[in-house]
């Protein structure tokens, strides 16, 4: 993992990975579903380096995230061994949402780009909460801006 000086509103951090043989279909490609698998190890990584480590760092305030949509958009193809890059950011935060913008990169090459959308929740009745006040002012400094609505 990198994480950038990007200018504010740029993607911070940076992924790197390997497309493994079990990734790859028939075609020689990675299957479209595991674009899925590599925003989440994004993501993963972006808890990570705001120093909020999922779930435990977000389970000691009471909180959960619960994905609400997701959405990609393919423009080309990686293929086995490819050495390629997940790059995120936080777009917007809202009341109890959570936009991260991600982009799946080869040589800086977009392959694939998204949102994933989650909504903080109360653990144990699984219902919307406010995102705390802790993990906004994580997410602006790492971010460098206020993605707050």
């Amino acid at each position: 993992m990198s994480v950038s000086s990007a200018a504010p509103g740029e993607f911070r951090l940076r992924h790197p990975l390997r497309v493994r043989w079990a990734e790859v279909d028939r075609q020689g490609i990675v299957f479209n579903g595991h674009y899925l698998a590599y925003f989440d190890l994004g993501i993963t990584e972006y808890w990570r380096a705001i120093g909020t480590p999922y779930p435990e760092g977000l389970a000691e305030h009471g909180s959960d995230l619960f994905v609400r949509k997701a959405t990609l958009e393919y423009h080309a193809s990686a293929a086995y061994d490819d050495q390629i890059e997940v790059w995120v950011r936080v777009e917007r935060i809202g009341r109890s949402s959570i936009t991260f913008r991600i982009e799946v990169r080869l040589d800086s090459r977009l392959l694939v780009d998204g949102e994933l959308v989650y909504v903080n929740a109360d653990p144990v009745r699984k219902v919307a909460a406010p995102v705390p006040d802790f993990l906004r002012q994580a997410i602006a400094r790492f971010e460098g801006r206020d993605p707050s609505a």
